[in-house]
């Protein structure tokens, strides 16, 4: 029996995955998020979030492994990303003295802390790999699409493998494989610079005055529930707050702009992010040939698989759009690169692929 941690740390929010293997075969799988903002927060307060989220996954069960990836290096919190990757995993191995720690690479290995230090930028920003290598044990041939939070990974497997082209978040940043637009924590100003209001197109202000999880919230795409980071206001998570936000992005209020107007706000808000994906996503699919979105599925996972990847996706022309949970397990899709790494290390510890207990 393999008990196995996973752990994908982001610069805003912290998923976990607790997986047991027992014999090639998961027997037991949990999930478990906690927002934590970097920018905000100390080290001790990071080594008692990661034990908080520990015992909340795996409760007292004695682990064998801790699989880590990591973005919050990025974290202005860090003035570069080496210290950022240097810290993270301090505190990480303090938090798990006892347990063996490994950090997921670019190119979808596992490397020891040591390892991973004297390297850091090829373990920055490598979640997405864990994604795509968990896809690819599904799928030989798709291309992944990740909406979370606070950015879309769009990830290609080809012949069973992760294929990106991109290693570094520059370079998909350059290529299509990394968009920085997401369900929550994206500022409408940058996703739109003019809107439509009373006939005409207001130009924006570049406040952060609302942000994506407002538009959503609005519109019925995500509930209270799902809007787990601050507001940009520090006021509420109601869809009467979300508003009232969104009314102040072009120098409005809810006295000024009926709730029609503002949801029409809202809607284009919306319809513009998705061509933000579908632009990166035909990035992605052009450089296959010859008719990659007749043969290619795409494989949507994250937050906003429904609301913005599966939309990105149909907009862009792709015959046959899948969910991540059509051939994972329900939960899979709001914590991919936990449960993929956690996944990755349980293969590592015990020699062989996996299967799910049915």
């Amino acid at each position: 029996m393999v008990n196995i941690l996973g752990l994908d740390i982001g610069g805003a929010n912290t998923k976990a995955a607790f997986i047991t293997t027992t014999n090639g075969e998961v027997t037991k799988f949990r999930l478990g998020l906690e927002y934590f903002p970097f920018w905000k927060r100390d080290s001790e307060q990071l080594c008692q979030m990661l034990s908080t989220l520990r015992r909340k996954v795996a409760g007292s069960a004695k682990l064998d492994c801790v699989a880590v990836t990591l973005t919050a290096e990025l974290s202005d919190a860090y003035r570069t990303k080496r210290e950022g990757v240097h810290h993270i995993l301090d505190c990480v191995q303090k938090a798990f003295a006892e347990t063996e720690v490994l950090v997921l690479d670019v190119d979808v290995g596992l490397r020891s802390v040591e390892s991973a230090k004297t390297e850091p930028l090829r373990v920055a920003a490598a979640n997405w790999a864990a994604t795509g290598w968990m896809v690819s044990q599904q799928l030989s041939d798709c291309v992944v699409v990740d909406v979370g939070s606070t950015s879309t990974s769009i990830i290609l497997i080809r012949d069973g493998k992760v294929a990106a082209e991109g290693k570094t978040d520059l370079e998909k940043l350059i290529n299509g494989e990394l968009v920085y637009t997401g369900s929550l924590r994206t500022n409408v100003a940058a996703i739109v610079n003019v809107v439509p209001v009373k006939g005409g197109l207001a130009r924006v202000s570049s406040e952060l005055f609302a942000q994506s999880s407002d538009v959503h919230l609005i519109l019925g795409n995500i509930e209270e529930k799902d809007y787990t980071v601050e507001t940009s206001d520090g006021k509420g998570k109601t869809r009467g707050d979300a508003l009232v936000r969104l009314a102040r992005v072009v120098c409005t209020d809810t006295e000024m702009l009926s709730e029609t107007e503002i949801q029409t706000i809202a809607a284009y808000v919306y319809r513009q992010q998705v061509i933000q994906i579908a632009e990166g996503l035909n990035q992605v699919y052009n450089r296959m040939k010859p008719n990659p979105k007749r043969t290619t599925p795409a494989v949507v996972t994250g937050l906003g698989r429904d609301f913005l990847a599966r939309k990105a996706a149909e907009k862009t022309g792709v015959a046959k759009v899948l969910s991540v949970e059509d051939v994972l397990p329900k939960g899979t899709a709001l914590a991919s690169p936990a449960v993929g790494v956690a996944l990755l290390a349980a293969t590592k510890l015990e020699g062989r692929g996996l299967t799910w207990k049915q």
